[in-house]
């Protein structure tokens, strides 16, 4: 099957499925994730055509940081609140997009699905279920509301990288963890510019996430202080330990 089919199949699968019910094509999964060939195995293991998830969350979610699989499952977490709303988004763009911003989210949609996916993959048995998430407070109909909340989703995902990448110890994971927190400022980036022409790379902005600007840092923010932010968006319990 050629790409352009294979990309065709992924995209009518999204029109038919729930929101946390989504994956992507094998070849697709591994065009975004970028993974290294020792990795592959592992990724394409993740990547097969399941329609759910096989340990959904019942009751809350724990996230233990005493190791690694903490960090990786943290990062899970907001990929999956990501991708959730990035799928309801390209599902049904606001009437007022442009057909350049909707065809952008709906590639943002399927680098969200493919981060969502390595994370489960790489995790295994030790990955947290599907969370539920609460989208209440935002109006899909309003690009001003989505735009709004695709900047604020893409910029605390890269603080939440940022500052959890001193916690990760395998060299592998933290490379990975690199590649995909590039692909979200640049989102951000986008995103951002969307909403004021030229404020792609104003760090001033970000200054309440721990961007410096006079040393051309970009944000960075404990776990504790992003999920205390992501709460609005997620119904489901989060408990952390070990922090």
């Amino acid at each position: 099957m050629s790409m352009k089919n294979n990309e065709l199949e992924t995209k009518s699968e999204l029109q038919d499925e729930s929101l946390f019910d989504k994956t992507v094509g094998r070849r697709s999964f591994l065009q975004y994730a970028g993974a290294s060939a020792a990795g592959i195995a592992l990724v394409a293991a993740g990547c097969r055509k399941d329609r759910g998830y096989d340990n959904p969350v019942m009751g809350g979610a724990t996230l233990d940081f005493k190791d690694d699989f903490g960090v990786l499952n943290y990062a899970y977490a907001l990929e999956q609140l990501e991708a959730a709303f990035y799928v309801k988004v390209a599902s049904a763009p606001p009437a007022s997009f442009t057909a350049a911003q909707k065809a952008y989210f709906q590639d943002i949609q399927f680098h969200e699905i493919a981060h969502r996916e390595f994370f489960k993959a790489a995790l295994g048995t030790a990955a947290i279920g599907s969370l539920e998430v609460n989208f209440e407070s935002i109006d899909f109909t309003s690009s001003a509301s989505v735009l709004a909340t695709a900047m604020a989703f893409e910029d605390l995902g890269v603080a939440a990288y940022n500052g959890a990448g001193p916690r990760l110890k395998n060299g592998t994971f933290l490379l990975l963890a690199g590649k995909i927190v590039s692909v979200e400022a640049r989102h951000a980036a986008y995103v951002r510019d969307l909403i004021s022409n030229g404020s792609f790379a104003d760090l001033n902005s970000l200054a309440s996430l721990g961007a410096n600007n006079s040393a051309g840092l970009d944000a960075a923010l404990t776990p504790d202080k992003v999920l205390n932010i992501a709460k609005t968006y997620i119904k489901t319990k989060i408990n952390v330990t070990n922090l």
